[in-house]
């Protein structure tokens, strides 16, 4: 059965549907629909499905494709209920339980026959955390119950009848702002963070701060302080806490509203207000003082295990052995500071008495790199992209080097770009059932990435398999990443049994301290191993030099990175990608400019001969050109420059050795055509298309060795001879 995905956006459920049909074998394909009609209806032509799903649509279906396709539309919301904003009115109403509905398509929307339905207690949680969990496992499980009755010859789906017991929805109008505005000093506490709750992730609350017309988002529940309702009455890191008539709540983000047709930018509270809080009036002010002395500023200790306040971002608790370590940062993304302060809990917890560091990240978001908003909003982006990126990479490298504990990552959350990255820098990677893994970055304007994922990646999956989740750039399942190596244990979807199956697992690792100890000894062992044969630092320096040019030597990046933050379309166009119908020909066997492979020269490498020095490093440059090559002919040439190179630094080292009566001249020649001849090979591999990026690096590989095993005890002879003639 060919299977079309017909969407808005790749979002998170339209990822979870295509990683599910890709897994159980389905030819599955995405068409994203930005309302150009033509376009859409030319892609259905393309690809001629069997079946169409829309997880995700902001924008009607046409007559002329629902009329003469099959086609099951994703509405989160029960039996009978209707209307765009139907997970928005069921978290503000406070409903007791929702659900999904998997609707054939209609004329007069939401209103198709019912094809599937499952319904879910609802949680206290902002909307996207409810539509992350439960209305996306709902909606699997409502996808599973149709592909498995699909072709059923007495099957019927279910014609909407509200005289039914069972159907309790009913039309509900688009929630507007007047139907979310709080009145701070009528409404409760819990009434406040429902229409909070209602509006995360999109398109917030619309209200006033000292004057400032803003958007909020991420709110948390404070069961302590108290104030004069709708005012600010304490921060914390950079949340504000606003007293309500009943308690208070904490804003960790707002968003503010600009001018008709302007965007602005969701970024924490505090960076939203900072010329209007106490410490931007002018110090001569009464206003500063009055201001000063209402709003209590609190301190967090992260070194004290437990979450001290709602809206803290990072803290870690301590059990038995093993100490876990939450980073929930809202929406994934980590700017400097974040990955600061998370570096700095970290190296705390590695101080204390415990045999495992288990990275929980967050429920919704494990972590996806980078923060992109923050960089958007800097005075200099391409500044603040680099400090970004080399505090993340801080982090990873410390996670990495940690070599008396034990590492997990326990990823409850999907992981992208960089987040994706760090999961693999610990021992073990345990995912849960459902999560989502996009490890690479080329869809944000072509950018290379950092975070040593040209030693993690290749080390988890193999160079082929790394090469070709960074070129294809797809989403993958949790079932998926186990098979190819990227984590090593799938656990259960349910988070809470997640967590308890987390913890079992950790403390099931270190309850053994002889088998915990051999572990340690052989981390260690590989870890030196692979130092001395690349630095940590070598890689960390090719990805901040390919980085460097992305941020500063054009503006893909920068062009890419601003319509994703703002919500800007592009071209429209669905990329090929995720288009398999609109693919013009195959993805290339070889890596696009920037591979992952690169090779640079240690400095023990060197001899202390001048010119045998500069030819040795010119082989790096040469393979580093060769594994960048994009053509066929590219290749060839630069594999033909490699062997031309090499044979002729053979051919004088070789006459040197002889004339210098060296006494393993033989033993060296051999070494020197046993190289020659994989390079033969290699360059008849190229010209069959039957050449392997592991192929060159066991190449270099081989050379490196033979420079500091032969190469170096020729030199050493001639030193020597020097000195001693006779020798």
């Amino acid at each position: 059965m060919r299977i079309l995905l017909i969407s808005s956006a790749f979002s998170g459920l339209t990822q979870r549907f295509y990683t599910e049909l890709e897994d159980a074998g389905f030819p599955v394909s995405v068409e994203l629909h930005s309302g150009d009609m033509a376009q859409l209806l030319e892609g259905v032509s393309l690809f001629k499905p069997d079946l169409i799903l829309c997880p995700f649509l902001t924008n009607r279906l046409p007559k002329e494709i629902y009329e003469n396709y099959k086609c099951l539309i994703v509405h989160p919301g029960i039996k009978g209920d209707r209307g765009p904003s139907s997970l928005d009115w069921a978290i503000q109403n406070g409903e007791p339980e929702w659900g999904v509905s998997l609707l054939q398509a209609a004329e007069e929307m939401d209103a198709g026959a019912i094809w599937a339905s499952k319904t879910f207690p609802m949680r206290r949680a902002t909307k996207s955390s409810i539509f992350y969990r439960e209305v996306t496992q709902a909606a699997v499980d409502c996808l599973w119950e149709v592909l498995s009755y699909f072709d059923a010859p007495d099957f019927k789906p279910e014609a909407q009848d509200y005289s039914k017991p069972d159907y309790t929805g009913k039309l509900m109008p688009l929630m507007k702002q007047q139907d979310r505005v709080i009145n701070w000093k009528k409404h409760k506490t819990d009434e406040i963070l429902r229409r909070i709750n209602a509006a995360d992730g999109s398109p917030g609350v619309l209200d006033e701060i000292y004057g400032k017309p803003v958007f909020i988002f991420n709110a948390h529940k404070e069961s302590r302080l108290t104030g004069k309702p709708g005012e600010i009455i304490a921060t914390a890191n950079h949340a504000v806490c606003r007293a309500t008539v009943d308690g208070a709540i904490w804003i960790g983000h707002l968003k503010p509203k600009l001018e008709s047709g302007v965007k602005g930018i969701k970024l924490p509270a505090k960076f939203v207000l900072k010329d209007l809080m106490p410490e931007a009036v002018p110090a001569t002010s009464a206003l500063r003082g009055l201001l000063a002395k209402t709003i209590k500023h609190i301190e967090i200790d992260y070194a004290k295990p437990g979450r001290e306040l709602p809206c803290q971002e990072v803290w870690y608790e301590q059990e038995g052995d093993a100490a876990y370590i939450n980073f929930p940062f809202h929406n994934g993304g980590m700017s400097t500071e974040q990955c600061r302060l998370l570096l700095s809990v970290y190296r705390h917890v590695a101080t204390l008495p415990v045999k495992a560091i288990v990275l929980m990240g967050g429920d919704e978001c494990w972590s996806n790199g980078i923060h992109l908003n923050h960089i958007e909003a800097a005075d200099n982006p391409a500044d603040e992209s680099w400090l970004n990126i080399n505090a993340i990479d801080d982090l990873i490298h410390q996670i990495i080097t940690t070599l008396d504990k034990l590492t997990i990552s326990a990823i409850a959350g999907s992981a992208g770009a960089g987040g994706a990255i760090m999961a693999i820098a610990a021992d073990k990677v345990f995912a849960r059932e459902g999560v989502i893994f996009n490890p690479h970055y080329k869809n944000m304007g072509e950018l290379y990435g950092s975070e040593y994922w040209t030693y993690l990646l290749p080390k988890r999956v193999g160079l082929e398999m790394a090469t070709s989740l960074t070129e294809q750039r797809l989403p993958i399942s949790a079932k998926k990443a186990w098979h190819i190596g990227l984590c090593d244990k799938v656990l259960d979807k349910n988070h809470r049994i997640f967590a308890a199956q987390v913890k079992h697992l950790a403390n099931a690792a270190v309850a053994d301290s002889k088998i915990l100890h051999l572990c340690l000894n052989e981390k260690a062992k590989t870890r030196c191993c692979d130092e001395s044969q690349k630095a940590l630092a070598s890689y960390r320096q090719f990805e901040l030099t390919q980085m460097y040019e992305n941020f500063y030597g054009n503006e893909d990046y920068h062009s890419a990175r601003k319509r994703f933050v703002y919500k800007l379309n592009g071209d429209n166009k669905t990329p090929e990608n995720i288009a398999k119908h609109r693919r013009i020909q195959e993805v290339s066997k070889q890596p696009s400019s920037g591979s992952m492979v690169h090779f640079i020269w240690q400095d023990y490498y060197q001899i202390g001969d001048d010119q045998v020095d500069s030819e040795h490093k010119d082989l790096f440059v040469l393979a580093d050109q060769l594994v960048s090559s994009i053509t066929r002919e590219e290749l060839i040439k630069n594999s033909r420059l490699i062997y031309r190179h090499v044979k002729e630094h053979f051919r004088a080292e070789e006459k040197l050795m002889k004339k210098s009566g060296f006494r393993n001249y033989k033993d060296h020649v051999k070494e020197h055509n046993f190289m020659l001849e994989k390079l033969v090979d290699m360059d008849r591999k190229i010209a069959n298309d039957d050449w392997k990026l592991s192929e060159i690096e066991e190449f270099m590989d081989k050379w490196g060795k033979h420079i500091i095993h032969s190469d170096m005890a020729f030199n050493a002879y001639q030193k020597y001879q020097e000195l001693d003639p006779v020798l």
